[in-house]
């Protein structure tokens, strides 16, 4: 749940716990009257100040969710709004004659600008939007690997959906995709070292020859990934699901770095074995250390 719908919920909770609030108290009232001032009996008094309660509380209700909507409209149009003039200001860059962007290069003074931009309509942004923007950068070839023109380090992907995404080759090292979801994403040799993908989703998603070195995926979930090939230097698995992933040929990792993880069953592991097996033989071999003792 992103940030804007837990405002949402938590205006709702606020106009439901008032409205009860109106009803508990004018309900108390009632009884204390009827108790020791008048003789009708509760429930006339009820009949006659419940059902304009109940009216009451769904009028607000109601208007509440009207605000809501509004709000949510209003939020839409404003992003439409600044995806837009980010687009048209960088087609401009991309298409200046006498100094166009992909003939920048990293940290000059025009890539700055563009990083800038980029990074501030980033932060703006949530969901599919991140990833106009992404696929954008890609497209016109201004975060490949073979020619790096904007660099992405910190930059606020976070939420975003990349789903099916094809980025190949692609420099998103440093980035911050923690809950983005990018589930049968295509990410051979992407760079995604020190990259901040905690509890993302990376289900199916084709990672070969990745680098992940250094790369947060806590929480993240991999279940079926391919990533043979990637390179794991350091990069934190801690409670990580790789159900089924393919770890074949994995470059630069450790059999603690992977035991952190919270799911391997039915993975293949670097060796090839299946995680079962390679359980049982480092099991086995455990074992005839300790049985062989000092020579």
């Amino acid at each position: 749940m992103n940030p804007h719908q837990q405002s949402r919920w938590r205006r709702i909770g606020r106009q439901v716990l008032w409205a009860a609030g109106v009803i508990v108290a004018v309900s108390a009232v009632v009884f204390i009257v009827n108790r020791f001032f008048v003789h009708h009996p509760l429930w006339d008094w009820l009949k006659l100040l419940i059902v304009p309660a109940v009216l009451a509380g769904g009028a607000i209700w109601f208007n509440a969710q009207q605000r809501e909507r509004e709000q949510e409209t209003a939020n839409n149009r404003a992003q439409d709004e600044t995806l837009q003039a980010y687009l048209d200001g960088m087609a401009e860059l991309l298409t200046d004659r006498d100094r166009p962007l992909h003939r920048a290069q990293v940290g000059d003074s025009l890539s700055t600008v563009a990083r800038a931009r980029t990074l501030t309509v980033l932060a703006r942004l949530e969901g599919k939007r991140k990833r106009s923007v992404v696929q954008f950068l890609y497209e016109t070839g201004l975060i490949a690997a073979d020619r790096l023109v904007l660099d992405l380090s910190g930059a606020d992907l976070s939420g975003a959906d990349l789903s099916g995404a094809v980025l190949s080759d692609a420099i998103l090292s440093g980035a911050v995709l923690r809950v983005a979801i990018l589930g049968r994403a295509v990410l051979i040799r992407t760079y995604l070292d020190q990259a901040d993908l905690g509890r993302s989703i990376l289900t199916e998603a084709v990672l070969g020859q990745a680098d992940l070195s250094g790369a947060d995926l806590r929480g993240a979930i991999l279940d079926e990934a391919d990533l043979r090939g990637a390179i794991l230097g350091r990069a934190n698995l801690r409670k990580a699901i790789l159900y089924q992933a393919d770890l074949r040929g994995v470059w630069e990792w450790t059999a603690d770095q992977l035991s952190k993880a919270k799911i391997l069953e039915g993975a293949i592991m670097p060796n090839g074995q299946k995680y079962e097996d390679w359980v049982k033989s480092k099991d086995r071999v455990k074992g005839e250390e300790k049985n062989s003792g000092p020579s």
